[in-house]
């Protein structure tokens, strides 16, 4: 059994290939549902090799936990950017503020993707 939002997701885009498929005129329907003709033919493919299954949304992206800063440090990060308005240079002085606490290692290669 699908949940709420896939459901959703399922009915909205059948009822866009019905629209097309009655009227005809893919641009027209696509344009009337405000996306792109190839949105549309991306569903309509993923339909047709997996079924309903293929019209659920998925993420663009896996999550990649490991190229994360720690938590802690992301809130450091936060508070300084919400609490000082550095201006245009920012990065480096955020990073030069950072880097004055014991903990904090700039040149790891963890980063946080915001």
């Amino acid at each position: 059994m699908y949940a709420k939002k896939e459901l959703h997701d399922i009915r909205r885009k059948l009822k866009i290939f019905a629209e097309a498929k009655a009227c005809g005129n893919v641009s027209f329907t696509c344009r009337r549902y405000g996306i792109s003709r190839e949105t549309f033919y991306t569903w309509k493919r993923r339909y047709e090799s997996l079924g309903e299954r293929g019209l659920i949304n998925n993420k663009p992206c896996p999550q990649n936990l490991v190229r994360r800063v720690k938590r802690e440090i992301e809130e450091k990060i936060l508070y300084l950017r919400t609490t000082y308005h550095f201006g245009q240079q920012s990065d480096r002085l955020v990073s030069t503020t950072l880097s004055r606490h014991k903990n904090f290692n700039w040149r790891s290669k963890r980063r946080t993707y915001t």
